[in-house]
């Protein structure tokens, strides 16, 4: 069990998080400092350095926060072996549409980083290993939907993965930085058909089948 001073210093550490959260959301990353968590955290800046050491230190322990909240939709989808695969894929694609059109501001710099994930410039940290471990339970995911005929096996399960998290991350970055108006939701809905045009096998579930909840992940659904 935690010493009291342990829960402590975890309790101290997630307000300061909580208050960047808040911040980034309303102003975005480059706009806020430490010396701005700090007071909204109601802590000296001395103890934010403590905390996280730099503003880059806060931003990677919310981007693996946003991973881990993904990790937990895919923990409750994979649970939930009473639906099928395709509707699964679908409700993950909505779920992470809606709760990033609620922190646009926030999600721009989170996607930032987790490109710099996929493309191999940030190696070793936990953002790194909570992002290798969704996309093991991605796979895992669509390993089940093709032994149960579900998804077409002509693709293995980890080219699949990859195909959806490319599918996934690039419609979510493009509606980050597009100022279109249009819902997220849409483009997610479009890009959920787009991957099972090609892998759904033709008695799959149809479009319109009641998508499961897969969960209200804290940060990926944070209300500032």
């Amino acid at each position: 069990m935690p010493s009291l001073r342990a829960r402590s210093r975890d309790e101290q550490s997630q307000r300061i998080l909580d208050a960047a959260l808040a911040l980034f959301s309303e102003r975005g990353f480059e706009a806020v400092t430490m010396a701005d968590v700090a007071d909204a955290a109601d802590v000296s800046r001395a103890t934010v350095f403590n905390h996280f050491r730099s503003k880059q230190g806060l931003v990677d322990a919310i981007t693996e926060q946003v991973l881990l909240a993904y990790r937990d939709m895919l923990d409750a989808a994979l649970a939930r072996a009473d639906v099928p695969t395709p509707v699964l894929v679908r409700a993950l694609f909505h779920h992470m549409a809606t709760g990033i059109e609620e922190t646009r501001r926030l999600q721009r710099g989170i996607f930032r980083e987790i490109a710099r994930l996929l493309l191999g410039f940030e190696e070793g940290g936990p953002a790194q290993r909570a992002n290798e471990e969704n996309q093991a339970r991605v796979v895992k995911l669509l390993a089940r939907g093709q032994e149960r005929r579900e998804i077409r096996g002509a693709e293995s399960p980890e080219r699949l993965a990859s195909a959806l998290g490319a599918l996934a991350n690039g419609t979510i970055t493009e509606w980050l930085y597009d100022d279109d108006g249009d819902a997220l939701r849409e483009r997610m809905r479009a890009a959920a058909e787009i991957l099972l045009s090609g892998c759904a096998a033709d008695a799959s579930a149809p479009r319109d089948a009641e998508l499961p909840d897969l969960g209200p992940p804290r940060p990926w659904r944070f209300d500032p």
